[in-house]
């Protein structure tokens, strides 16, 4: 029996890895539950798998959480609280596998922590790469742990991947990825009717179920910007090498090119569980618990390219990786300001790429080379795009 700590718990990524988790209660156990703030999910949670330990991050919400304990079945459990307790389980000693799955910047000491701790990293925050890249990379490399992307793009690259193929590493007879989008709630909507769209809409994906800031970085393209980052670094690819493909039916989750020029694609039902599954279960298969494709039903597939006159984000995520150094931290954390300042009604949706790219410019691609140097590229980036955010509500 494997044990598992899910960082991120009672989001999206979390609460269907509990449901695969529930599926198969006999080969893996759970050790560790972390959230924010969602403690009232978080405790049932805990009441139905019984983890050793529970992190809540929020002081305020840690000391809410000790007090629901009291007098219950699970009045024993170890209740950690703080941003330095999700390191803390995510390299307990007796943790095998660790999912990855705090949204944003919050999620990268811990991801990189298990990764520098031999684990097998079950890897659903892209951020931790985009921002810490070669530092991140080398730590799997230097520790002997195994990275599994949990990205349904990324999980689908690496299931046509040659068998043998390890993350990071080249893969001599694939000359090109083809990273499938859904092109989001807007792929349609006129250009210049954009700058009316609503919170309400921008979360409203079509086809996948995610938090509030990830869909409104699918909405933006951002997020299929940030998946480009990381597939150059998971997939060892120059930007030029992969290439976005929008396909509005989510059915096949990204392909991989070949130098004979055999195109392999990764198929499914849009549901994160068959990612989860399939990075839990490695490198075996067991059931997701989604049902089967049904072929017959989908009809037909479209593939359009994907047009950075209508997604800037993306065209800015090209950037950063061209230029590298710090430019993706700066572009991760211009990002998460901008998103937050609009889930917030601050700014306009179309204002959140101009806040990114005013951003950029005041940064120059100097090396990533500490984590030190990352972290404070993150937070002046972070600085600089709330002055560009005063200065557009002002």
């Amino acid at each position: 029996m494997k044990s598992i700590c899910i960082l991120g718990a009672t989001g999206s990524i979390g609460v269907s890895t509990l449901d695969v988790v529930k599926r198969h209660s006999d080969l893996y156990r759970v050790v560790a539950l972390t959230a924010n703030t969602n403690i009232d999910v978080l405790y049932a949670q805990c009441l139905e798998f019984k983890p050793e330990y529970a992190v809540v991050v929020n002081a305020q919400k840690g000391a809410e959480f000790k007090a629901k304990l009291v007098g219950t079945v699970i009045a024993d459990m170890t209740v950690l609280i703080g941003s330095e307790a999700l390191v803390t389980v995510a390299t307990l000693g007796h943790v095998d596998s660790v999912m990855a799955a705090i949204v944003g910047a919050a999620g990268l000491l811990s991801a990189l922590a298990a990764a520098q701790a031999g684990k097998t990293v079950l890897l659903a925050n892209k951020e931790s790469l985009v921002m810490s890249g070669d530092i991140f990379m080398q730590a799997i490399k230097d520790s002997g742990a195994v990275l599994l992307p949990i990205d349904s793009e990324h999980n689908a690259i690496f299931q046509c991947m040659p068998a043998s193929y390890t993350a990071g590493h080249d893969a001599p007879s694939a000359r090109r990825i083809l990273l499938t989008a859904s092109g989001g709630p807007f792929r349609t909507t006129p250009i210049d009717e954009l700058d009316k769209v609503t919170v309400a809409q921008a979360v409203a994906h079509p086809k996948w179920d995610m938090g509030r800031k990830i869909s409104v970085d699918s909405a933006t393209m951002m997020n299929k910007g940030l998946e480009l980052i990381e597939a150059c670094l998971l997939f060892n690819m120059q930007p030029e090498q992969i290439q976005v493909v929008i396909h509005p039916q989510s059915i096949i989750h990204s392909m991989v090119d070949y130098v004979d020029g055999s195109v392999l694609a990764q198929m499914g039902n849009p549901d994160m569980r068959i990612p989860i599954a399939h990075a839990m279960a490695w490198p075996d298969r067991f059931d997701s618990g989604v049902a089967p494709l049904d072929i017959f039903s989908v009809k037909q597939m479209d593939f359009e390219v994907a047009d950075l006159h209508r997604f800037p984000c993306l065209r800015l995520a090209i950037e950063a990786i061209t230029a590298g150094g710090i430019m993706p931290t700066v572009l991760n954390a211009a990002n998460e300001i901008a998103v937050e300042a609009f889930l917030s009604e601050n700014i306009r949706f179309i204002d959140i790429p101009m806040v990114i790219e005013q951003s950029m410019a005041k940064f120059t691609a100097t090396k990533a080379d500490t984590l030190e140097h990352i972290l404070a590229a993150d937070q002046q980036a972070r600085e600089q795009a709330q002055q560009v955010i005063r200065g557009l509500i002002a």
